[in-house]
């Protein structure tokens, strides 16, 4: 069988004088060159985008975490007054047990109008 010099890839014989031509360098890929430095720039920038997408990505989150300390924070005082609101009315509710009128009782009454002026004179007698 005949040797096939003239295939798609250019001649593989050691004449070279069948078929296609061999170019010179005949390497085939990259060629170093211009496109290697524009590479190690790209890379470089590239690099950057990376480096400020990750700084800002880390203030995105403390300032995320302040926000959700200053939420918990506002939250366990709220919790807190409540506790204290709850305390006293449970104070409250022992002493009208016992008989007596709780120290603000009547100006929490008066406040919500449960109770006016006349009624509280003659609710303490």
């Amino acid at each position: 069988m005949e040797s096939l010099g003239g295939g798609v890839y250019g001649s593989v014989g050691a004449s070279g004088a069948e078929g296609g031509e061999r170019r010179e360098g005949g390497k085939r890929g990259r060629r170093p060159g211009r496109k290697a430095q524009l590479d190690k720039q790209d890379m470089k920038a590239k690099l950057e985008r990376s480096r400020q997408s990750a700084r800002e990505c880390r203030a995105r989150k403390k300032l995320r975490y302040q926000y959700l300390e200053e939420l918990v924070a506002d939250r366990e005082r709220s919790v807190l007054a409540l506790r204290k609101e709850l305390d006293k009315y449970y104070k409250w509710n022992l002493e009208l047990d016992q008989g007596r009128m709780p120290e603000g009782l009547e100006a929490v009454l008066q406040e919500m109008g449960i109770v006016k002026q006349e009624e509280s004179k003659s609710f303490l007698t």
